[in-house]
């Protein structure tokens, strides 16, 4: 067992050492998929308990132009509620800025590998970084993706730090995301039946991480995922996919698919919301299947608290606490939670258990 689990290890360093990512291992033209890449069967499952509602199961979409504002948040809180995802349209951010991101990432996965290799790192303080699966070596199985992230420490991050074949489209791309989120801020707040300003007070969405992620078409797309089952570690996620599909949320112990629609963002609430929403906001849990039609390109954006909040203690919000409503979860703070879950990995087990009080 000792010696399986040291070779396992070492098939992950080798891979990690070619710096290629998983777009490296197609490109060398491989038919079969390498033993580290291959899930456990019952995660592969399409759909756990298929039932007659699945089909008919649809991720909330929201018109950001639908009419009044109490509508929007009537709608959000909903959503927030009982699905923790939703998607929103007439957002504000043009279909033109949106399809440049996902030509940007495009662009720099298909780069020369000797010019990717220049990025690829996985040491933290590294603001913009280019890797293949950011838990490669405590996961069980590897998934089938690529990513470059890039750090915003306070909303900030020198244009000059990202790579020059994706800069403006970043660039422009964030400057318009963290917009949103100000307004999602307040309308999550107001669906809590809260001050809108309350959660931009709370210090808790300053800091954006950018990740984006390329999927490359698989040659056994039954035997791996492009991402294994999880929820977001953050407060809030707000995320771009291309045309293609493979997004799925788990619901009612289903897998529903998150169907792409044209010019629209996905918005997920995080651990850490519904940690402080007492499990008002649920956490959504989903994966990525992967496909032997690619590449699939997405990018999700993390909102986290300012820096200098690291270490801020956040727990259950006093405003939504009753004796009928005593806190689910003990404080914690982004610093603690965020080692949790880098140490356990994607394995499809929530973080949140940890916290409980």
């Amino acid at each position: 067992m000792a010696s399986m689990s040291h070779d396992f290890h070492r098939a992950k360093t080798e891979f990690d050492q070619t710096k290629a990512g998983v777009k490296g291992l197609l490109d060398s033209g491989v038919v079969k998929i390498p033993k580290i890449f291959v899930h456990p069967t019952e995660n592969l499952v399409k759909y756990p308990s298929l039932g007659t509602c699945s089909l008919s199961l649809q991720v909330p979409v929201i018109d950001f132009e639908s009419g009044k504002r109490a509508k929007i948040v009537g709608e959000i809180k909903e959503a927030s509620e009982s699905w923790g995802i939703f998607q929103v349209i007439n957002h504000g951010i043009s279909v033109s800025v949106l399809e440049e991101m996902i030509k940007g990432v495009q662009r720099f996965h298909e780069q020369r590998k000797e010019v990717k290799m220049e990025w690829y790192s996985r040491e933290h303080d590294q603001r913009v970084k280019f890797y293949s699966n950011g838990d490669l070596y405590v996961s069980k199985a590897v998934n089938w993706r690529d990513s470059i992230s890039c750090y915003y420490a306070d909303g900030v991050l020198d244009p000059n730090a990202l790579p020059q074949v994706c800069r403006g489209a970043i660039e422009n791309y964030m400057e318009r995301i963290i917009k949103l989120k100000d307004t999602l801020a307040e309308l999550l707040s107001e669906a809590l039946g809260l001050d809108k300003d309350y959660l931009t007070n709370l210090d808790c969405m300053k800091t954006p991480t950018l990740v984006c992620h390329y999927y490359p078409p698989c040659p056994e797309p039954n035997l791996t995922l492009g991402a294994a089952k999880h929820s977001d570690p953050s407060f809030l996620t707000i995320l771009l996919q291309d045309s293609i599909g493979g997004l799925q949320v788990l619901q009612r112990n289903q897998w529903v698919d998150v169907k792409p629609i044209k010019g629209a963002l996905i918005v997920n609430i995080g651990d850490l919301m519904q940690l402080i929403t007492n499990d008002k906001f649920k956490s959504v849990e989903h994966r990525v299947l992967a496909a032997p039609i690619g590449p699939r390109i997405s990018a999700a954006c993390f909102f986290y608290p300012s820096t200098a909040n690291n270490t801020k203690p956040y727990g259950p919000i006093k405003e939504l606490l009753s004796e009928e409503c005593e806190p689910i979860y003990r404080q914690t703070n982004y610093k603690e939670y965020m080692t949790h879950y880098k140490a356990k990995g994607l394995d499809g087990a929530s973080s949140l258990t940890l916290f409980k009080a």
